[in-house]
């Protein structure tokens, strides 16, 4: 059976929704400028991608 409307994905961060990036950011205690150029670097918008990415930068 068919479902109405359209289906979100939880696993991704749109940025093209400011409330998404601007959620992520804050439980990831970063700014969102850092989010999105994570974002950019990791050529992802998969959430655990992005948040390795910034735990392996952090630790640099």
């Amino acid at each position: 059976m068919a479902t109405k409307g359209t289906t979100t994905d939880r696993k991704k961060v749109n940025s093209g929704e400011k409330y998404e990036v601007k959620y992520e950011a804050e439980k990831l205690g970063i700014s969102t400028q850092a989010l999105v150029g994570a974002k950019r670097a990791t050529g992802s918008n998969d959430r655990k991608v992005i948040e390795k990415y910034l735990a392996d930068k952090k630790k640099k």
